[in-house]
């Protein structure tokens, strides 16, 4: 009843008299009968039969639309990409909040998975309101673009590749470093306003699904409460955070025997532009400056490719050989035929690394081949997302196909990559003779220099946009917070002064693309451990760094059942059907590296570690 502001106290009383006397039994049951009923189990499953229906049928137009973006970049395609995603999160914010009015009812679990599949689904969701929906889609394309194009807001364009291959070139000089660690930098301070923006915008979509913030909605699809997943994280980097700090204790000493103390002091953070690699992610190509001294020849796969005459096909061939001597079957025809693998001279593309499943039977990744050692192992990891794909695709219905987290999904090719070491070279006969023993620490180092770097980088970045999504991190101090955490971690600096005019998350190509990258962290634990149980189970007795599972078709049947579960359970179950346990354990990283971490730990003694 609407409140009355000036009717005399008679005439209120009257009229609610007159209401009073209206509401006759047979009214009243009239009334109830329009309130809407409570939705049902039934409901529930009949809405997740119509709401995997609409996605498997939109699924292939939303890939293609996606691919033909990536592998054309124009002004045209990244509307015609932004029109799709706007249409793809539309669907996605509608589904997720019909399913959010099933919340209360009682339903089976395959039920109740999926629904709170659906809640989470987005990564960025949009509110319900079309004009956001819209303005979201936007922001997200053109951020990407503008990555993809790398050309500054004053139109001054830069190659990543060349500026990266600068970095990791052991015998340019500091200057050169500098100079191509900075130019890349000016592609992203644009990036700020948008970045902004489109998180005020996702955070607005997350509160109407029910989450805090859109850093808690990505935290959520870990099957435990979002804070619990947060200090799981922090757990298993206490398991491996020693062994990181010799490593940052040793190379920092032997880049400062390298540059002088004026470049490369022998204590505190290390200078991010020495580091090999444009967000000193991987420390690989600073491995003649750090390598333990050995008589051994390590073994240069990427020379050993050129002296076979390697194609970048030929390299692609390999990797999927790999995995049908596991036992899995061969890729389609048309992953030969659709796939990018060489760099066009003709057009735009986005040239990062990427497997696509555009269908049921069409599976492709896209790659800007080299025939070097990195791109060697990269083409092993994006097979491993193919693979994975189609094993759950050909068992599980629409909404169980992904993997049992994204974590899941990095392992998998970076697990098989941990058998490419000698005893697979030699058996696809790249080198003639294993090496011996001596060459195992130099082998390591590289190893480390590749994983164990990694590490704090693959966790600080999602901490950076848990805090930016939270609030705990304003606009005002988005770069600042970077370094933040890139020292607090990582122990590296920036090696000139950044400022809040700068936006240097935006040079990592994840943040504009809205890419969760904690999947990233999860994964460098999860392989070692899946390694370690691989090799078990095909009878490795020696080191656990030389074990190859290569040609072993039981390790091969264990980690398909693995891979055909898809989603359809918890990380949990499916971790403890490849390995026999329920929680991640960066144990088999310590046992895969301690002859090297012995070998740090004397060569650091008299050293001023930490930082």
């Amino acid at each position: 009843m609407n409140k009355i502001h000036k009717l005399s106290k008679l005439s209120a009383a009257i009229a609610l008299t007159a209401t009073i006397l209206a509401c006759q039994p047979e009214q009243k049951v009239a009334q109830e009968a329009e309130k809407p009923k409570a939705p049902t189990a039934e409901e529930a499953r009949a809405f997740i039969a119509k709401a995997e229906s609409m996605l498997e049928q939109d699924y292939e137009y939303q890939a293609k639309t996606a691919w033909v973006q990536a592998n054309f970049v124009t002004s045209d395609t990244n509307e015609l990409a932004a029109k799709a995603a706007e249409e793809a999160t539309k669907m996605g914010v509608s589904l997720a909040m019909q399913a959010k009015k099933f919340n209360g009812v009682e339903v089976d679990y395959d039920t109740r998975r999926k629904l709170e599949i659906l809640k989470a689904g987005l990564v960025l969701p949009a509110p319900e309101d079309d004009k956001l929906t819209k303005e979201l889609a936007t922001i997200s394309s053109n951020l990407d673009a503008t990555y993809a194009t790398g050309c500054s807001a004053d139109k001054e364009c830069f190659n990543l590749g060349e500026l990266n291959a600068t970095l990791g070139d052991n015998t340019a000089s500091h200057e050169e470093k500098l100079n191509a660690w900075v130019n890349w930098r000016k592609v992203s301070p644009q990036m700020r306003k948008d970045y902004q923006r489109m998180v005020e915008i996702a955070n607005q979509g997350s509160k109407e699904l029910g989450f805090n913030d859109t850093g808690a909605l990505w935290r959520s699809k870990y099957d435990m409460p979002a804070d619990d997943f947060a200090k799981e994280m922090d757990r298993v980097w206490g398991q491996v955070k020693p062994l990181y700090d010799s490593l940052q204790c040793h190379v920092r000493a032997k880049l400062n025997e390298k540059y002088g103390d004026q470049v490369v002091a022998s204590s505190g953070p290390i200078p991010a532009h020495l580091l090999g690699n444009m967000w000193a992610q991987s420390w690989g190509n600073v491995f003649e400056d750090v390598a333990p001294k050995s008589t051994a020849s390590s073994t240069n796969i990427g020379e050993r490719l050129k002296a076979k005459d390697y194609s970048e096909k030929e390299m692609v061939r390999t990797a999927e050989n790999f995995f049908t001597s596991l036992g899995f079957e061969p890729l389609p025809d048309t992953f030969w035929t659709r796939s990018l693998f060489i760099e066009p001279r003709d057009r735009t593309v986005q040239c990062h690394a990427s497997a696509w499943d555009l269908s049921l039977d069409d599976y492709r990744i896209k790659m800007c081949i080299k025939v070097n050692t990195e791109d060697f192992v990269v083409i092993h990891h994006e097979l491993g997302h193919n693979f994975y794909q189609r094993a759950y695709n050909l068992k599980q219905p629409k909404l169980y196909r992904e993997s049992a987290n994204d974590g899941f999904h990095e392992a998998i090719g970076d697990t098989v990559a941990l058998s490419i070491n000698d005893n697979y070279l030699k058996e696809i006969g790249l080198i003639d003779e294993v090496s011996d023993e001596s060459g195992d620490l130099p082998y390591l180092m590289r190893m480390a220099l590749d994983k164990v770097a990694f590490l704090p980088f693959g966790l600080m970045v999602d901490k950076w946009r848990w805090g930016v999504f939270n609030g705990e991190i304003p606009a005002t101090q988005y770069n600042k917070a970077w370094w933040d955490l890139r020292e607090k971690y990582q122990g590296v600096k920036a090696p000139v002064a950044r400022t809040e005019n700068d936006f240097d998350p935006g040079a990592k190509y994840h943040v504009p693309a809205s890419v969760p990258y904690s999947r990233y962290f999860l994964a460098h634990i999860l392989q070692f451990q899946f390694h370690r149980e691989l090799c078990k189970v095909a009878g490795n007795t020696g080191p656990l760094h030389r074990c190859s599972i290569y040609g072993n078709k039981e390790a091969g049947a264990k980690l398909k059942a693995m891979l055909e579960m898809g989603s359809s359970r918890p990380w949990q179950e499916a971790l403890k059907t490849m390995t026999g346990q329920e929680q991640m354990d960066a144990s088999a990283i310590i046992d895969y590296f301690a002859p090297l971490k012995a070998w740090l730990d004397e060569q650091n003694k008299g050293r001023q570690c930490g930082w």
